[in-house]
């Protein structure tokens, strides 16, 4: 078959390469130039080859021997995804593909800490491709969202306080919630009562307000959900507490300056 027959067959049908026998450097440029994963089935390409390959298919850089630095960085700018190709990624591209999406870091072997911190700023949720993250790790994705914490299988302690401290769902990631745990963490988010209330008694949780409350530090929103939490209540026949006299009797002046402020928002 003449040399133009088997171009024409490329021209059509780039895959039609790999089925000729000794193809010639021209019928090569011309399937890489047609489609760059052609590359793939090219024995010793040359550097225009490959430069053509790499054009036509970011993707074709999975063929290319020692890429330059340039062209990793041009084939992650193409898609972080290029980075799964790279056999030896250099650091800057790395964070390139790391900048655009946190689940790049499923592509790096043995990805230092500072790396595992930037994918979880980027995506929280790279966390599940992050075997035991450290406790900063875990901080750093948490601080994006308290939802992280689903993907910590053995979180820290102060990784559960921050999630809890963020929203009180976070409490149905944590595994081994003991009456303690509860205690706790009703001192850092008062709306942990809205799911612990039968596993609590009237006596616990008004400890722990006598504590939280005389605090010139408590937090704003903690008096404030208090007052404004309705099952607690006096006259409640769940979790019967009077608010307004245990914040005279225990609260701080942060505590009864927030509260006075709160009332006065209802009037």
């Amino acid at each position: 078959m003449e040399n133009t027959t088997f171009m024409e067959l490329i021209r059509q049908n780039p895959h039609a390469i790999t089925s000729i026998s000794n193809p010639t450097d021209e019928m090569k440029l011309l399937a890489v130039n047609k489609n760059g994963l052609m590359l793939k089935h090219i024995k010793n390409p040359t550097k225009t080859m490959k430069q053509a390959a790499f054009a036509n298919n970011s993707r074709a850089i999975e063929y290319i021997e020692n890429p330059t630095e340039e062209m990793m960085q041009k084939a992650i700018m193409a898609s972080w995804t290029n980075l799964e190709y790279l056999k030896s990624p250099s650091e800057l591209a790395i964070k390139q593909a790391l900048n655009q999406s946190g689940w790049a870091i499923k592509y790096v072997k043995n990805p230092s800490e500072s790396l595992q911190r930037l994918a979880v700023s980027k995506n929280y949720d790279a966390l599940k491709f992050i075997k035991e993250p450290s406790e900063p790790v875990q901080l750093a994705a948490i601080q994006h969202s308290y939802e992280a914490l689903r993907y910590i299988k053995a979180p820290s302690a102060q990784a559960e306080r921050l999630a809890i401290l963020q929203n009180e769902r976070a409490l149905q990631w944590i595994n081994d919630l003991t009456k303690a745990k509860i205690l706790e963490f009703l001192a850092i988010n008062f709306l942990v009562i809205k799911l612990v209330m039968k596993e609590i008694s009237v006596d616990e949780l008004q400890q722990v307000l006598q504590i939280e409350l005389a605090k010139e530090t408590v937090a704003e929103k903690y008096v404030r959900d208090f007052l404004t939490y309705s099952t607690i209540d006096k006259q409640s026949p769940i979790m019967a507490i009077d608010r307004l006299r245990l914040l005279d009797q225990y609260g701080s002046r942060t505590a009864k300056r927030i509260a006075v402020d709160e009332k006065l928002k209802l009037l």
